[in-house]
């Protein structure tokens, strides 16, 4: 947990995460590279870890960008067949895709088990379609929070400068 609270915003600040500390939790689960003990207490630590920075006024918004099997696998070819997309090819993503279920089924337990701060479930077959329903979520999350800009401090106005 340390390097994703390193990073975590402080007061004021709104930071956008790609990656998270569930990656502690999936690969090591579905690869087998961590005993089943070690990522079961990871899970009450990830759910502590939320409670904290929600504690501390922090907004947490979490979402699961699900894209199905077929969709995965069309852009996965993509990658081989648009000359433009090239460079997003690794080999190790087909391996990968073999575990396409296993990998689902630790997602639904990492959604089922850390849901203490609620998940958003995107469809993301669709770009466009995944791009609106994210910036609805943070609109509506921003308009919540009433932001208001704050006051002047200085020395040299005492009052607000207008």
């Amino acid at each position: 947990m340390w390097r994703v609270h390193n990073v975590c915003p402080r007061k004021g600040e709104t930071k956008v995460f790609i990656r998270s500390h569930y990656e502690d939790i999936l690969v090591p689960s579905v690869e087998k590279f961590i005993p089943p003990k070690v990522i079961a207490k990871r899970y009450g630590l990830i759910n502590d870890f939320e409670r904290i920075v929600e504690h501390n006024e922090t907004r947490i918004l979490k979402f699961f960008l699900n894209v199905s099997k077929e969709a995965q696998k069309e852009r996965l070819m993509e990658r081989i067949e648009i000359k433009e997309k090239n460079w997003k090819h690794k080999d190790s993503d087909w391996d990968t895709r073999k575990k396409f279920d296993d990998y689902i089924a630790v997602y639904e337990k990492i959604i089922n088990t850390c849901n203490e701060v609620p998940w958003h479930i995107i469809p993301s077959d669709q770009n466009w379609q995944k791009l609106y329903v994210v910036a609805e979520v943070v609109l509506k999350t921003l308009r919540e929070l009433d932001l208001k800009w704050p006051d002047l401090v200085s020395e040299k106005f005492k009052k607000p400068v207008t």
